[in-house]
């Protein structure tokens, strides 16, 4: 059979029990921060590429520029499917493969993917609208 609990045993359970839960808070409260921080960055991101989109189209191709798009994408995809969003990660990590290598994938497969500026902006909207 059980003995009694003592009181001291009971306070040290309870005083754990509340010392999980506030860093349980913490932990949610963080990765809140953490998923609001990427999908701010997929936003900038689709910015930037707009902007290079259009430098494209005057003609002038910077190398440097296309593998700084290809990080930036593939990193964010990592950052993403880290905290769980793995729908946009995934559209991010075929973005920077895009980038680091633009004859890696068929264009039907681009088409199907979705990957337009324009989507993986409005789906970040959406997710930290959701967040919020």
């Amino acid at each position: 059979m059980i003995d009694k609990i003592s009181t001291g045993l009971l306070w040290d359970a309870f005083k754990h029990l509340r010392s999980w839960l506030a860093n349980l808070a913490r932990a949610s409260d963080q990765r809140k921060q953490e998923s609001i921080a990427a999908l701010r960055k997929v936003i900038t991101a689709a910015r930037e590429t707009a902007v290079y989109m259009r430098y494209l189209e005057g003609g002038k191709q910077d190398h440097k520029m296309e593998s700084h798009l290809a990080v930036l994408w593939t990193d964010l995809g990592f950052a993403l499917a880290d905290l769980n969003l793995n729908k946009l990660a995934k559209r991010c990590q075929i973005t920077g493969k895009q980038w680091a290598s633009p004859d890696h994938y068929d264009p039907s497969f681009i088409k199907k993917a979705d990957i337009s500026l324009e989507r993986m902006e409005s789906l970040a909207k959406a997710i930290l609208n959701e967040i919020k």
